[in-house]
C-alpha cells in the first residue's frame, strides 16, 4: 500500500457536531460489552471434549426431521436401557431372596 495514501487521523465521537449519536447512550452501552470473538468460551463449553463438540456440530447440521428422528431414537434407546436395568434388578432381587413374601 502506498504510504502517501495512509491517514493517521483518529475518527472518534469527540465532536458531537461531526459525528452525532443517533440514539443517546448507545456508544457507552456497546462499549461496555466485550467482543464475543476476543472473549473466552462460555462456561458450559469449558468441560466439553472434542467428541462432544463433534456431536454438537453433527446435530446442528441435521434438518428438523432428521433431528426429531435422532431424538426419537435416543428416547427409544433410553427406554430400552431402563427396561433392561429393571430386569436386572428383578433378577438380582430374586438371587438375594429379597422379593420373597414373608411366611405367616
Amino acid at each position: 500500500m502506498e504510504q502517501s495514501l495512509l491517514s493517521f487521523e483518529k475518527l472518534d465521537r469527540s465532536s458531537p457536531e461531526l459525528w452525532p449519536e443517533q440514539i443517546p447512550g448507545v456508544a457507552e452501552f456497546a462499549a461496555s460489552f466485550k467482543s464475543p470473538i476476543a472473549s473466552s468460551p462460555p462456561k458450559w463449553m469449558a468441560d466439553l471434549e472434542k467428541d462432544d463438540l463433534d456431536m454438537l456440530q453433527e446435530f446442528g447440521s441435521l434438518t428438523m426431521a432428521n433431528l426429531m428422528e435422532k431424538v426419537r431414537g435416543l428416547q427409544n434407546l433410553a427406554y430400552q436401557l431402563g427396561l433392561d436395568e429393571s430386569a436386572r434388578e428383578m433378577t438380582r432381587g430374586k438371587f438375594l431372596n429379597i422379593l420373597e413374601r414373608p411366611k405367616k
